[in-house]
Order: structure tokens, then C-alpha cells, then sequence
């Protein structure tokens, strides 16, 4: 009797089903590592959309997806000339407030262009009734710049974040994880999590500058998602709002910290195609990660 119960309730059940995916990329190596995703999706047979400005760099067509573009105010030359400089600021040596002020700077103005292309996106009227009637699933996104998520809100979307890590701990933040500067290394900082006082005092600092720094930063686009949302938006209110966190990190090349259930941890997704690591360093060696162009040492972008 149980068992002719049992079968006829999975008899009512449908199958899983394959999905139509809203994909709104970051350009340059965190399209790389997301383009791995996408080819596993594809072979699941979902439907992929993937969204880009005319402007881009490294974002290509593929069979495994439908690339759409819209019109921006930028060169090509401008992206790619501002991510090879922000690479490169990435691995300096300089001081510590040298480098954190350089990077403050690169910060700022890669806040501007993304701004500049995201509201090229939303203020266009074709783009956006495509988006409307092709009655997308979900919203697959990078995070750094919240035009995707923008977007998901706009059109009641969930959204599923792919990202590194995002300038002062936003996306920690969002997601309502403990973030203690005592314990917790800030970014940039070079601290460990075996912190002396002078240490912790710094990375307190550290957390209390972001705060104003990212303001400035993320500021334009707050504006744009309260005028295009028409309702007060905060960077962390915008990003709250995410279902699923795929972080490409792992505790092996990060300090462990707290997580939320619905934070991932897909580190392996940036190396592919692997390589044996050199024996001369527990660490990633990093004449080995720059030789190696599938690594790409994008843990560190």
C-alpha cells in the first residue's frame, strides 16, 4: 500500500527542466572563469543570454550562448588600456598608502565606465523590452559592478552572483556575514590572520576608511539604481537581495572567515586546466602562476 502511495506522488512530480539564463559578465579575467560555467550550462541544455557592451575585450560569441550588445560611450582601447594598467597596480611593491591611493584611483575610474555602460543598459528602450519578453529564469551576474542585479530587481529575477571578492567587504556585508576587523585581513592590507595589535589597529583603520572611500566610489551607481528602481538604493541593499554567492576563492589562498549557507566556494573554477604547483612553496609560486595562462593568478583580481 505504501509503496502505491509513494509511486503515484512521483508520478505527479515534473521533471527537472532546463532554464533560460539572463547572463550580465564583468569583463576581462572574470569572464574567463565564468565562461567555464557557461560551457557546463550549455551542456545541461540551458538557455544562455549573454549581455555586453559593444566595447568589450575579452567577452566573445560562442554556440554555447547568444551574445547581445548595446552601443557606449567608450572606445575599445580605453577598457583595455585601464584594465592592463589596474593588473599591473594589483602586484605593485610600492608603499602601502602609495599603493592603496593608486588603487583608490584605478577603483574610481572603472567605477565611472561601468557606470557609464550600465546606464547605457538600462536607458535603452529596445534592450530592456527584450529583456521583458524573453521571460528569463534567472539573472547570472558579477557582482562588481551591480548592473545585473539592477536589472534582477527590475524585473523581479533571482540572481546568482559570480565573483572573486568585491572593495570593502560589499559583498560580505550583503550577504550578512560576520566581518569582524580584528580578525578578518582587510584587502590590500598584506595582513595575515595572525595580526599583531599595530596590526589589527591598522586593519581597523583600514575598515574605517573603506567606508568613505567605496561611498565615493559606488556612489553613482546607488544613484542610478534609486532613479531606475525609483526607491532609495544602497550598494549593500542592491546586492542584499542575491539567492546564491559562487565565490572563486578557496580557504587554501584565503584566511578563513565567517560565511553565510548560501556563500559557495568554487575556487578550482580558475584553473581549469590544471598544472603541478611548485615544490619550492606551500604558496602559489608566482613566476609558475604567470608562466601558467590558464591560472592567470585571477585569485589575486
Amino acid at each position: 500500500m505504501l509503496a502505491a502511495v509513494l509511486l503515484l506522488f512521483l508520478c505527479c512530480l515534473n521533471p527537472a527542466a532546463a532554464g533560460k539564463l539572463l547572463v550580465m559578465p564583468m569583463e576581462g579575467s572574470h569572464w574567463l572563469s565564468m565562461k567555464e560555467v557557461l560551457a557546463e550550462l550549455s551542456k545541461r541544455g540551458h538557455e544562455i543570454v549573454v549581455i555586453a557592451p559593444e566595447t568589450k575585450l575579452l567577452i566573445d560569441s560562442s554556440s554555447m550562448y547568444e551574445l547581445k550588445t548595446y552601443p557606449v560611450p567608450f572606445k575599445e582601447g580605453e577598457l583595455q588600456q585601464h584594465l592592463y594598467s589596474l593588473s599591473i597596480q594589483v602586484f605593485s611593491e610600492e608603499p602601502f598608502l602609495t599603493r592603496f591611493i593608486n588603487t583608490w584611483n584605478h577603483f574610481q575610474k572603472s567605477s565611472s565606465m561601468f557606470h557609464g555602460f550600465c546606464s547605457s543598459l538600462l536607458y535603452n528602450k529596445e534592450m530592456m523590452q527584450y529583456i521583458e519578453e524573453s521571460k528569463f529564469d534567472a539573472v547570472f551576474t558579477d557582482p562588481m559592478t551591480p548592473c545585473g542585479q539592477i536589472l534582477a530587481l527590475h524585473f523581479s529575477l533571482p540572481t546568482v552572483f559570480f565573483l572573486r571578492g568585491i572593495s570593502c567587504a560589499i559583498d560580505i556585508h550583503a550577504a550578512q556575514s560576520p566581518d569582524p576587523p580584528s580578525y578578518v585581513p582587510r584587502i590590500f592590507s598584506r595582513n595575515t590572520d595572525h595580526m599583531t595589535f599595530a596590526e589589527r589597529v591598522k586593519n581597523f583603520l583600514l575598515a574605517i576608511s573603506e567606508y568613505f572611500t567605496c561611498s565615493m566610489i559606488f556612489s553613482p551607481f546607488e544613484t542610478l539604481a534609486s532613479e531606475f528602481l525609483r526607491k532609495p538604493m544602497t550598494m549593500t541593499q542592491i546586492l542584499s537581495h542575491g539567492s546564491v554567492w559562487l565565490k572563486r576563492t578557496d580557504f587554501v589562498f584565503d584566511y578563513p572567515m565567517p560565511i553565510m549557507p548560501n556563500m559557495i566556494f568554487i575556487g578550482g573554477i580558475n584553473c581549469a586546466k590544471k598544472k603541478p604547483l611548485s615544490q619550492v612553496s606551500g604558496f602559489l609560486d608566482m613566476n609558475i602562476c604567470m608562466e601558467n595562462v590558464v591560472c592567470k593568478c585571477y585569485w589575486f583580481i
